[in-house]
């Protein structure tokens, strides 16, 4: 799993439809994923730091757990179907009990950024929706990959073989 962060909201052009835009810590991955306009109404105003007179739902969900001996622990972006995310949100309490409940992503998103839990995707969601944020990088380690492959000799699996056996020992 990677660690990633909100990066902000976004529009779809072709829509009007609000994308969150989730990147991980060195900015080489950018996850877009499609949302509702109430979720990037309660996302914005976490980033703008808006405040409003009473608790909207986003809000009111973190002080409930709260107050029932729990706290948001980790969300995990772990799935995705015909471009639909699933999420889990992570709660702990004190005894070390750990209760994963259903979210959709973007409700996900919106209450972990409220109490500063960490954003983790898993690598099949990454592989499906990530968008790269650094071509350069990303060529510089694909030839590098290259170079690698060329200069390896069958005789330098024996050598792994064998140095493996012997590790075993």
């Amino acid at each position: 799993m990677l660690e990633m962060k909100v990066m902000g909201i976004a529009i779809d052009t072709n829509t009007g439809s609000p994308i969150v835009v989730l990147n991980d810590k060195d900015n080489r991955k950018a996850l877009p994923i499609w949302i509702g306009s109430a979720e990037a109404s309660s996302i914005i105003r976490v980033i703008e730091n808006i405040k409003v007179a009473r608790p909207m739902t986003h809000d009111l969900i973190p002080d409930i757990i709260e107050k029932t001996g729990f706290k948001v622990d980790r969300i995990e972006i772990n799935n995705v179907n015909e471009e639909t995310y699933f999420a889990s949100i992570f709660l702990t309490n004190d005894e070390g009990k750990e209760v994963e409940i259903d979210a959709r992503p973007s409700d996900a998103i919106a209450i972990s950024i409220r109490v500063n839990a960490p954003i983790f995707v898993t690598a099949n969601v990454l592989a499906d929706g990530a968008i790269s944020c650094d071509a350069a990088k990303d060529e510089e380690e694909l030839q590098e990959f290259r170079s690698f492959i060329q200069s390896i000799k069958p005789s330098d699996f024996e050598k792994m073989i064998k140095h493996d056996k012997e590790s075993d020992q």
